[in-house]
Protein backbone atom coordinates (compact mmCIF):
# COMPACT_ATOMS: atom_id res chain seq x y z
CA UNK A 1 0.00 0.00 0.00
CA UNK A 2 1.17 3.51 -0.81
CA UNK A 3 -0.37 6.62 0.74
CA UNK A 4 0.55 10.27 0.39
CA UNK A 5 1.45 10.68 4.04
CA UNK A 6 2.20 8.39 6.91
CA UNK A 7 2.33 9.12 10.64
CA UNK A 8 5.69 9.65 12.25
CA UNK A 9 4.33 8.12 15.46
CA UNK A 10 1.62 5.47 15.33
CA UNK A 11 0.12 4.54 18.72
CA UNK A 12 -2.01 1.53 19.42
CA UNK A 13 -4.57 0.59 22.09
CA UNK A 14 -4.67 -3.17 21.53
CA UNK A 15 -8.08 -3.99 23.00
CA UNK A 16 -10.18 -7.14 22.70
CA UNK A 17 -7.83 -10.00 23.57
CA UNK A 18 -10.16 -11.36 26.25
CA UNK A 19 -13.26 -11.09 24.06
CA UNK A 20 -11.40 -12.77 21.20
CA UNK A 21 -10.58 -15.70 23.50
CA UNK A 22 -14.09 -15.90 24.95
CA UNK A 23 -15.63 -16.21 21.48
CA UNK A 24 -13.43 -19.25 20.94
CA UNK A 25 -14.02 -20.81 24.34
CA UNK A 26 -10.43 -20.17 25.37
CA UNK A 27 -8.92 -18.79 28.60
CA UNK A 28 -8.28 -15.03 28.59
CA UNK A 29 -4.54 -15.62 28.74
CA UNK A 30 -4.68 -17.38 25.38
CA UNK A 31 -6.17 -14.18 23.99
CA UNK A 32 -3.29 -12.16 25.42
CA UNK A 33 -0.83 -14.61 23.91
CA UNK A 34 -2.47 -14.26 20.50
CA UNK A 35 -2.43 -10.49 20.93
CA UNK A 36 1.28 -10.42 21.66
CA UNK A 37 1.99 -12.55 18.60
CA UNK A 38 -0.06 -10.11 16.52
CA UNK A 39 1.88 -7.20 17.99
CA UNK A 40 5.17 -8.85 17.03
CA UNK A 41 3.92 -9.17 13.44
CA UNK A 42 2.62 -5.61 13.48
CA UNK A 43 6.07 -4.19 14.29
CA UNK A 44 7.33 -5.59 10.99
CA UNK A 45 4.32 -4.25 9.07
CA UNK A 46 4.71 -0.80 10.59
CA UNK A 47 8.44 -0.76 9.91
CA UNK A 48 7.85 -1.75 6.28
CA UNK A 49 5.64 1.32 5.86
CA UNK A 50 8.35 3.67 7.06
CA UNK A 51 6.78 4.65 10.38
CA UNK A 52 9.52 5.79 12.75
CA UNK A 53 7.83 5.43 16.15
CA UNK A 54 5.37 2.72 17.11
CA UNK A 55 3.92 2.61 20.62
CA UNK A 56 1.54 0.03 22.09
CA UNK A 57 -0.50 0.20 25.29
CA UNK A 58 0.20 -3.27 26.68
CA UNK A 59 -0.46 -2.82 30.42
CA UNK A 60 -1.97 0.18 32.19
CA UNK A 61 -1.58 1.37 35.76
CA UNK A 62 -5.18 0.17 36.28
CA UNK A 63 -4.49 -3.34 34.99
CA UNK A 64 -3.00 -4.36 38.34
CA UNK A 65 -6.63 -4.63 39.49
CA UNK A 66 -7.21 -7.62 37.22
CA UNK A 67 -7.20 -11.17 38.72
CA UNK A 68 -3.77 -12.09 40.05
CA UNK A 69 -3.48 -15.12 37.77
CA UNK A 70 -4.09 -12.96 34.70
CA UNK A 71 -1.56 -10.34 35.82
CA UNK A 72 1.09 -12.99 36.50
CA UNK A 73 0.37 -14.56 33.12
CA UNK A 74 0.83 -11.23 31.37
CA UNK A 75 4.14 -10.66 33.14
CA UNK A 76 5.28 -14.11 31.98
CA UNK A 77 4.33 -13.24 28.41
CA UNK A 78 6.36 -10.02 28.61
CA UNK A 79 9.35 -12.00 29.90
CA UNK A 80 9.00 -14.44 27.02
CA UNK A 81 8.86 -11.67 24.43
CA UNK A 82 11.95 -9.92 25.75
CA UNK A 83 13.90 -13.14 26.13
CA UNK A 84 13.11 -14.51 22.67
CA UNK A 85 12.49 -11.53 20.41
CA UNK A 86 14.88 -8.70 21.27
CA UNK A 87 17.71 -10.05 19.12
CA UNK A 88 15.36 -10.28 16.12
CA UNK A 89 14.16 -6.73 16.65
CA UNK A 90 17.73 -5.49 16.90
CA UNK A 91 18.71 -7.32 13.69
CA UNK A 92 15.96 -5.40 11.88
CA UNK A 93 17.18 -2.04 13.18
CA UNK A 94 14.58 -1.77 15.92
CA UNK A 95 15.06 -0.08 19.27
CA UNK A 96 12.95 -1.41 22.15
CA UNK A 97 11.85 1.11 24.75
CA UNK A 98 9.53 0.96 27.74
CA UNK A 99 7.27 3.76 28.91
CA UNK A 100 5.63 3.89 32.32
CA UNK A 101 6.17 3.60 36.03
CA UNK A 102 8.60 0.90 37.10
CA UNK A 103 7.85 0.63 40.81
CA UNK A 104 5.48 -2.37 40.69
CA UNK A 105 7.15 -4.36 37.92
CA UNK A 106 8.75 -7.62 39.17
CA UNK A 107 12.49 -7.23 39.69
CA UNK A 108 13.58 -9.88 37.21
CA UNK A 109 11.36 -8.44 34.48
CA UNK A 110 12.62 -4.94 35.21
CA UNK A 111 16.21 -6.14 34.81
CA UNK A 112 15.31 -7.72 31.46
CA UNK A 113 13.70 -4.48 30.32
CA UNK A 114 16.80 -2.48 31.16
CA UNK A 115 19.06 -4.96 29.38
CA UNK A 116 16.85 -4.90 26.28
CA UNK A 117 16.87 -1.10 26.18
CA UNK A 118 20.65 -1.05 26.53
CA UNK A 119 21.13 -3.73 23.88
CA UNK A 120 19.04 -1.94 21.27
CA UNK A 121 19.75 1.71 22.12
CA UNK A 122 21.83 2.38 18.99
CA UNK A 123 19.21 1.12 16.50
CA UNK A 124 17.62 3.85 14.41
CA UNK A 125 15.13 2.30 11.97
CA UNK A 126 12.13 2.16 14.32
CA UNK A 127 11.51 2.83 18.00
CA UNK A 128 9.14 0.18 19.33
CA UNK A 129 7.68 1.48 22.59
CA UNK A 130 5.86 -0.81 25.00
CA UNK A 131 3.74 1.24 27.39
CA UNK A 132 3.93 -1.02 30.42
CA UNK A 133 2.49 0.05 33.79
CA UNK A 134 1.63 3.28 31.98
CA UNK A 135 -1.06 5.84 32.73
CA UNK A 136 -1.38 9.30 31.23
CA UNK A 137 -2.46 10.90 34.50
CA UNK A 138 0.38 9.19 36.34
CA UNK A 139 2.88 10.50 33.78
CA UNK A 140 1.69 14.08 34.23
CA UNK A 141 1.75 13.82 38.03
CA UNK A 142 5.20 12.22 37.98
CA UNK A 143 6.49 14.99 35.71
CA UNK A 144 5.11 17.71 38.01
CA UNK A 145 6.66 16.11 41.08
CA UNK A 146 9.99 15.64 39.30
CA UNK A 147 9.95 19.28 38.21
CA UNK A 148 9.37 20.39 41.81
CA UNK A 149 12.08 18.06 43.09
CA UNK A 150 14.45 19.53 40.49
CA UNK A 151 14.05 22.89 42.20
CA UNK A 152 11.96 24.66 39.58
CA UNK A 153 10.49 27.95 40.71
CA UNK A 154 8.10 30.33 39.03
CA UNK A 155 5.92 29.84 35.99
CA UNK A 156 5.88 26.39 34.39
CA UNK A 157 5.93 26.08 30.60
CA UNK A 158 5.06 23.08 28.47
CA UNK A 159 8.74 22.66 27.68
CA UNK A 160 9.58 22.59 31.39
CA UNK A 161 7.08 19.81 32.03
CA UNK A 162 7.89 17.78 28.95
CA UNK A 163 11.51 17.44 30.07
CA UNK A 164 10.27 15.14 32.82
CA UNK A 165 7.92 12.96 30.79
CA UNK A 166 8.88 9.31 30.59
CA UNK A 167 10.16 9.59 26.99
CA UNK A 168 10.56 13.32 26.30
CA UNK A 169 12.33 12.80 22.97
CA UNK A 170 9.48 10.83 21.41
CA UNK A 171 7.15 12.96 19.26
CA UNK A 172 3.45 13.08 20.05
CA UNK A 173 1.33 10.41 18.36
CA UNK A 174 0.01 11.45 14.96
CA UNK A 175 -2.46 8.58 14.84
CA UNK A 176 -3.95 6.52 17.68
CA UNK A 177 -5.70 3.29 16.72
CA UNK A 178 -8.04 1.49 19.10
CA UNK A 179 -9.46 -1.94 18.36
CA UNK A 180 -12.52 -3.84 19.63
CA UNK A 181 -15.13 -1.11 19.36
CA UNK A 182 -14.42 1.01 22.44
CA UNK A 183 -14.57 4.78 21.83
CA UNK A 184 -12.25 6.19 24.49
CA UNK A 185 -8.52 6.63 25.08
CA UNK A 186 -8.43 5.00 28.54
CA UNK A 187 -5.68 7.18 30.04
CA UNK A 188 -3.28 6.61 27.12
CA UNK A 189 -0.95 9.45 26.07
CA UNK A 190 -3.23 11.95 27.86
CA UNK A 191 -1.02 14.99 27.31
CA UNK A 192 0.56 13.88 24.06
CA UNK A 193 -2.70 13.05 22.28
CA UNK A 194 -4.04 16.63 22.28
CA UNK A 195 -3.83 16.84 18.47
CA UNK A 196 -3.70 13.17 17.54
CA UNK A 197 -6.01 11.72 14.92
CA UNK A 198 -8.05 8.72 16.08
CA UNK A 199 -9.15 5.56 14.32
CA UNK A 200 -11.59 3.16 15.98
CA UNK A 201 -12.48 -0.30 14.71
CA UNK A 202 -14.71 -3.12 15.95
CA UNK A 203 -12.03 -5.69 15.08
CA UNK A 204 -10.59 -7.46 18.13
CA UNK A 205 -6.85 -6.94 18.39
CA UNK A 206 -5.69 -10.50 17.51
CA UNK A 207 -7.64 -10.17 14.23
CA UNK A 208 -6.20 -6.76 13.34
CA UNK A 209 -4.16 -7.71 10.28
CA UNK A 210 -2.22 -5.95 7.55
CA UNK A 211 -5.37 -5.03 5.67
CA UNK A 212 -6.83 -3.37 8.78
CA UNK A 213 -3.57 -1.48 9.34
CA UNK A 214 -3.74 -0.11 5.82
CA UNK A 215 -7.33 1.00 6.36
CA UNK A 216 -6.24 2.95 9.42
CA UNK A 217 -3.36 4.55 7.53
CA UNK A 218 -5.61 5.45 4.60
CA UNK A 219 -8.02 7.08 7.06
CA UNK A 220 -5.13 9.10 8.47
CA UNK A 221 -3.86 10.12 5.04
CA UNK A 222 -7.29 11.43 4.11
CA UNK A 223 -7.59 13.69 7.14
CA UNK A 224 -6.96 17.43 6.97
CA UNK A 225 -5.05 17.96 10.20
CA UNK A 226 -5.65 21.31 11.91
CA UNK A 227 -4.05 22.74 15.03
CA UNK A 228 -4.88 25.44 17.54
CA UNK A 229 -8.66 25.77 17.42
CA UNK A 230 -12.01 24.65 16.14
CA UNK A 231 -12.60 23.98 12.48
CA UNK A 232 -14.87 26.63 10.96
Amino acid sequence: MTVDKIPTHLALIMDGNGRWAKRRGLPRLMGHRAGLRRLEEMVRMVKKRGIRYFSAYVFSTENWNRPQMEVEGLMSLFRHYIRRKVSDLKAEGGRLRFCGRRDRIPGDLLAMMREAEEETKDQTTIDFILCLNYGGRAEILDAINALIADGHRGEVTEADLRRFFYLPDVPDPDLIVRTSGELRISNFWMWESAYSEFYFTDIHWPDFDERELDRALEHYAARDRRYGGLKS
